[in-house]
């Protein structure tokens, strides 16, 4: 059997389609972000990179870097093992305390990365849960609808950020089965917010379980950076709240926080946990150190804002159709694989400017888009030059002028 032609054939389909995915080859340089050096041939030298989720350049910071070096020749570089048989390091206890104490929380849990801990978490809470039902928004992260199917617990989908429609769905359920409510606060592709008060006031009405993912929110919303729970005052009444590492910290890793049983029950009987080498020390040190600067500095989060308001008011002003969201993810809305595809291989081979083009599956057919996230170190000029180039795409190709 010629497996090969079986993988040449759908991949084939899949370039037909215009959603076949092509990295561009960067290499980021300490001390330049946003810029990167490029190694693809039709490409310049140097571009501006407008879609990382390194939200605030933390991956550049001194202080993180610095972390990371002193662990590394501290610790040397693997964690050793796993966290239950020899990989379990003082850095990593350290960091779920700081965790612990960014959410309010009675502990942490970390793992390997934001989508293990969503896989990891939902599936042990399913299974482990007798008669479990998990409620899921209807956009919620691939990580956390994987995390429910392979729980096998029920699955009730309800509608996107409708809280009438949870409560419903809520109404319909035995009042004995344990409910898990599982949501997000900022939804990554459209960039819209949560009505996170709410949906748990819903679940409190039905004594249900509190999911957040707060992946895309953490060290971004918040006085301390805990997220938009945070920034609402809402943290103690959810019951798990999951985040990442590997964005606004500029690190890697993922993380569940909530109470001692709740984070002692995961760990104990979750595969994505058990079976998985631990963060190096490294990694942990330098996450520790972002956590702790931006519970204390305002200034990369004041100097985002203002850079994304001001993309925001000048892709108006010039027509370019941006989803409007009050976050600090700017969606450019294309709403054609192939075109967008094209744009941004224009913005990276004539203007120097990298942004991946956003296709099915990670967004619906026919709702294709650039999906640009400011940060506080794209200058003004970035900007400026960003919008050049899109009016003149948009000129060229006679693109429509209108978000829906």
């Amino acid at each position: 059997m010629d497996f090969d032609a079986m993988f040449d054939a759908q991949l084939d389909a899949l370039k037909e389609e215009g959603n076949y995915r092509i990295f561009a080859e960067l290499e980021r340089q300490c001390g330049q972000f946003p810029r990167a050096r490029s190694h693809d041939d039709d490409a310049p030298d140097q571009v501006t990179v407008w879609c990382s989720n390194d939200y605030l350049g933390m991956g550049q910071h001194p202080v993180v870097r610095q972390a990371m070096k002193d662990a590394v020749d501290a610790c040397g570089t693997g964690a050793g093992g796993t966290r239950n048989i020899s990989g379990t390091a003082h850095h990593h206890l350290v960091l779920e305390r700081e965790l612990a104490d960014l959410h309010g929380k009675q502990a942490a849990l970390l793992f390997t990365s934001g989508y293990v801990s969503n896989w990891a978490a939902l599936s042990t809470l399913g299974s482990r849960l007798p008669d479990a039902v998990i409620l899921s928004d209807a956009l919620n992260h691939a990580s956390m609808i994987e995390g429910i199917r392979h729980s096998r617990a029920q699955k009730v989908i309800w509608r996107h950020n409708d809280p009438e429609d949870l409560d419903r769905k809520l109404s319909a359920l035995p009042a004995n089965a344990p409910k898990i409510v599982a949501f997000e606060s900022v939804y990554s592709m459209d960039g819209d917010i949560s009505p996170m008060a709410e949906i748990v006031e819903v679940a409190e009405k039905h004594g249900a379980m509190t999911y957040l993912d707060e992946v895309h929110a953490v060290g971004l919303y918040g006085p301390r950076g805990g997220g938009v729970s945070e920034d609402l005052g809402l943290a103690d009444r959810i019951t798990l709240i999951e985040g990442t590492l590997g964005k606004a910290y500029g690190c890697m890793g993922g993380y569940v926080t909530g109470s001692a049983s709740l984070c002692d029950f995961i760990r104990s009987f979750a595969s994505g946990f058990i079976f998985t080498t631990a963060l190096p020390p490294a990694v942990a040190a330098a996450a520790t150190a972002s956590i702790r600067h931006l519970k204390v500095s305002q200034s990369e989060r004041r100097q985002q804002r203002a850079q994304v308001a001001q993309l925001r008011a000048k892709l108006d002003a010039r027509g370019i159709p941006h989803m409007d969201n009050p976050s600090h993810i700017i969606p450019v809305m294309i709403k054609d694989p192939v075109k967008c595809r094209m744009l941004a291989d224009i913005l990276m081979h004539d203007w120097g400017i990298y942004v991946q083009p956003i296709n099915y599956p990670t967004v619906p057919k026919g709702t294709e888009r650039l999906r640009f996230t400011p940060g506080p170190l794209h200058s003004d000029a970035d900007i400026d030059h960003l919008v050049a180039a899109l009016t003149t795409l948009w000129k060229q190709c006679a693109l429509a002028h209108a978000v829906a």
